[in-house]
């Protein structure tokens, strides 16, 4: 029976797709979440998101929520978070790089709250700047590493960010798995340690299920 590591703890729901696939499995947090102190302005025209996590900490630790009239985001899970929240969500697209370019194509004469945490790509704070857009950068929470080493090889590791490779890199050798990879960003960052890579279909969770239980079958 093929073998599972994912770097995120999973939900009960995603936990019975590898079950149902015959996959064994093992879970810890590759990295850890901490929500920072900030401050936000009451009124918001133009917010942009890239995670959950910094959705979750505007929404669970501000004792006044500012009013945003537009929201611009990356993944569809976190477009799901903001509406959840009754927020407007203008566009999402699954990677920060094609946010970048619909805003500097489209919102040249506007200005952005960004935010964000302490790990974010440099992608859309740069091509903003490169364009002239102003934009305020609002850091929300603190990713750190959790690193356990672990005295198994597993048929494949699951990654869900850049951040989840450096982490489990960090006590462990991967090229003896294949690296299943949330999207192009982390598997940029798995590229750095094994040749072998595969790309989920989309940037969710259970596209990266679903693409490690399809490839695992073949093998």
């Amino acid at each position: 029976m093929k073998s599972i590591l994912s770097t995120k703890k999973l939900t009960l729901a995603q936990k019975e797709l590898l079950l149902n696939s015959g996959l064994t499995f093992v879970e810890y947090d590759a990295i850890s979440i901490t929500f920072l102190p900030f401050e936000a302005p009451k009124q918001i025209k133009n917010a942009i998101f890239t995670s959950k996590n910094a959705v979750k900490a505007l929404f669970s630790t501000q004792n006044v929520i500012p009013k945003i009239e537009n929201c611009y985001c990356v993944g569809e899970k976190t477009k799901a978070l903001l509406e959840k929240n009754n927020q407007n969500v203008v566009k999402t697209y699954q990677y920060g790089a094609e946010l970048a370019t619909y805003l500097t194509k489209n919102h040249k004469n506007d200005s952005f709250y960004f935010f964000s945490g302490t790990k974010r790509l440099d992608t859309i704070p740069k091509a903003l700047k490169k364009a002239a857009i102003p934009f305020s950068e609002i850091v929300t929470y603190k990713t750190e590493l959790s690193p356990i080493k672990f005295d198994r090889i597993f048929d494949g590791v699951l990654f869900f960010s850049p951040s989840g490779v450096t982490s489990f890199v960090s006590e462990n050798n991967i090229q003896d798995s294949i690296a299943f990879c949330i999207g192009t960003t982390t598997a940029s960052e798995a590229k750095k340690h094994t040749q072998q890579i595969v790309i989920s279909n989309s940037t969710s969770v259970e596209s990266v299920i679903a693409k490690a239980a399809k490839t695992l079958k073949k093998l």
